[in-house]
This record gives C-alpha cells, structure tokens and sequence, in this order.
C-alpha cells in the first residue's frame, strides 16, 4: 500500500523509517526543502534501543507536489496542527483510503468532521522516541500500537493497516479504540499538564504532596466522566488498573494512592513533559484535546470537572503570557 506520513517527528519520523526500511511504499510530507533533502540523503538517523540505521526516505515538499493516490495517510503532527493536515490530505486519497491519527489527547469529534466516519482511524502509541533533531529520532522504549476507527465500527480495511504498522512495533486493532486513548489520556491530563503548570520533571513535582493531590483528584474526575460516558477505561501500560486506583475513601485507600503517585515520581524523576517542551520554545501546548476535551464533556455529560476546568485555564493563561510556571499554581487549584 502507498503510505503518506505528515508529521515525521519523534513518532511519525520513527514509524515512516522502518517501514520503509520494511518494505513498505512510505512518502514523507515535509515543510522544509532543507529537511527533504536530508531526509532523502543520507535518511533519517534512528538511534537508541535498537541500534543505529540510517534509513533514506522518500519525500514531498508541500501537499501540492504530491503525485498519485495513497491508501493510508499518517497523521502525527502536534494537536492543533492535526485537522489542517488532514484536510491537506484528503485530497491525495484513494477511494478506500484511511486517514489515521496518531497524537496525544482526543479529536475524534474534530476528525470525524473533517474526514468522515469511512476514512477517520485513531491509534495509540506505547513506544518512546525523541526527536534530537528533524533528521534524527532516539527511539528510548519499545511499545506497540493500538488502532481502530474512530467511529467506533469495525473494518476489515484495517487489517492491511496493522500489518504496514507492525513494521514499527507490534499493532493490535481495537475496538472501540476510544477505550484506550481514553486510557492514555488519563494519565497525560497530569503528566503533561501537570509539568506545563508547574514548569517542572515529574520527579520533583511530585515529591510535592499538594501535586500529588492534584493528580489523584484528576484521575478521579477523569474516571467519573468515562463511567457516566459508557467508556470502559483499560489499565494503562496494562498495570495501572484505574478503578482499582479510585476506589475507596478510607485513610488508608488515600494513603495508598499518595504512595503509588510518589512512586512514579521516583521510577520517571527525569520525564519532561512535552507541553512543558512547548512552552519552553514558544509554541502552544495541547491543553485543548487533553484537560479541555475532559472539561467540554464534562459539561456535555452533566460530570463536575473542577479541576481539569481550572487547570486549562491556568495554562491557557501561561501560553498568553499572563502567568508564569510554577508549583504555586497548584495552589490554585488544590
């Protein structure tokens, strides 16, 4: 199958390499004629886990040069540049042609607008890289993929979609794949947030009790909404059971809840959040389909989100430059 990536950075730039490395007909939308052309000679560089390759792409400059018809165009650009991209695609589409996007947070709604229930697809991605440069990713963990349409339905169409993926990590098809994106995104809404507001690594952040509360208080809105949504939310990574974590209102269930989070903290001490990222070179972060997607549902749905509500306001406020990072924003909410 011909396959478009738009968005080759960490995820994506990894992905279009060992397909392509694989076998598989992959063409690289790219922005810059300097990136193109690096990217064509000598490749993309991966290094990390699994060695060193360099992997020669194929790759367009603009979405006007592209030639022909690709059955499966991925999508993994930051949030707020997903939906131009794949209006950009559309065009470029076979009949039967899916559009599949991978990113952090949810725009099912925005997507199936754009692309419609026949072409829209969704996926989760486990697997770590970092992009040290545009021609360079360092893949830091292995993972898989987990894809479905993002309407929820099943189609056989993906079936051809998991295998050309497969050739990154293993992919399995979910449905509906909601489910785990919902998953991911629970732990994402304190993670990435959390360092957005705080201007901190996950390790110190959360050696601070009153950030520790914060999460805790998040994951507990953040299930509350999924219950009342009908979204069965799987244990993230496959260990982190969420309704096992919310349960109770003992001393003791709040006390275990507090160890567990100060445990991350110590197991990921040097994780930097990539809204945090954002800030830090100007650029806006994806508060919108992370926190704001939990609080438009919340209202939506009749959930009281207090604190994801206040938290987008918090950081809306710091992307404008009306507040600084800092631990003491926590106060504001906890």
């Amino acid at each position: 199958m011909r396959i478009l990536v738009i968005g080759a950075g960490a995820i994506g730039g990894s992905t279009a390499a060992f397909m392509t490395k694989a076998g598989e007909d992959v063409t690289v939308l790219c922005r810059s004629e300097k990136t193109a052309n690096e990217l064509s000679n000598p490749g993309m560089k991966i290094t990390g886990v699994r060695g060193e390759h360099i992997v020669p792409l194929k790759t367009v400059l603009g979405p006007e040069n592209l030639e022909g018809e690709f059955e499966l165009c991925i999508v993994s650009t930051k949030a707020y540049d997903t939906i131009p991209a794949v209006k950009s695609a559309l065009p470029h589409m076979s009949e039967d042609g899916i559009v599949l996007v991978l990113q952090n947070g949810i725009c099912v709604d925005e997507l199936l607008e754009a692309a419609g229930e026949k072409r829209s697809a969704c996926g989760v991605t486990s697997f770590s890289s970092t992009m040290v440069s545009p021609t360079h990713m360092e893949l830091t963990a292995e993972g898989d993929f987990k894809i479905g349409m993002a309407a929820g339905f099943e189609d056989p169409r993906l079936e051809k979609v998991r295998e050309a993926m497969s050739k990154m990590v293993p992919t399995e098809i979910k449905t509906p794949v909601l489910s785990w994106m919902y998953s991911k995104l629970v732990i994402n809404s304190g993670i990435t947030c959390g360092g957005a507001l705080t201007g901190q690594l996950l390790g110190p952040m959360l050696k601070s009790s009153r950030a520790r509360k914060f999460f805790i208080a998040l994951v507990k809105e953040d299930i509350a909404l999924a219950q009342k949504m009908g979204i069965d939310v799987p244990p993230f990574g496959g260990k982190l059971d969420y309704y096992k974590f919310v349960s109770g209102n003992s001393f003791i269930d709040d006390l275990r809840r507090d160890i567990m989070i100060f445990v991350v903290g110590l197991k990921y001490r040097n994780l930097k959040s990539s809204s945090l990222t954002s800030l830090q070179r100007g650029k806006p972060t994806e508060v919108d389909v992370l926190n704001g997607w939990i609080s438009r549902k919340g209202k939506q749905y009749g959930v009281a989100t207090p604190v994801n509500d206040k938290l987008v306001q918090l950081i809306k406020e710091i992307e404008a430059g009306k507040r600084q990072m800092s631990p003491d924003n926590l106060k504001e909410i906890i």
